[in-house]
């Protein structure tokens, strides 16, 4: 039991390392894996005060209604996962930043929603 758990951490591990490729989606357990070992930068395009109410620990907030690509961190190894409350909107952030030339950008697609059903941490505040 103990290695089979060991297998599923390493190979999500491993899914986690290098930079991602465009379009790709990232499910709860890698995002959480990923923001548990700074192995991913997640942006989080709703509102401010949407994300003020309530956002994952770790997550910037770029808002969808003034977003540019140029506000992502910049390509590296460690990948870009936008999320927002349904998934929505970090598609169409997604886009812009296709749009700009980042292919190193992904998308958690359950988001806020997904999230909090499955009981992953949240704060509040800016």
């Amino acid at each position: 039991m103990r290695l089979a758990v060991l297998v599923f951490l390493a190979g999500l591990a491993s899914a986690l390392v290098g930079a991602a490729v465009a379009g790709e989606t990232f499910s709860f357990d890698q995002v959480r894996a990923g923001l548990n070992s700074n192995r991913i930068h997640l942006v989080d395009v709703r509102e401010a005060d949407e994300f003020a109410a309530g956002h994952v620990p770790g997550a910037v907030n770029l808002p969808l209604s003034t977003f540019k690509a140029e506000q992502l961190p910049p390509p590296s190894e460690i990948p870009v996962v936008l999320m927002c409350r349904s998934g929505r909107r970090a598609g169409q952030a997604l886009t812009i930043a296709e749009a700009a030339g980042r292919n190193d950008v992904s998308v958690y697609p359950g988001s806020m929603i997904e999230w909090t059903e499955k009981s992953g941490p949240v704060v509040s505040g800016p």
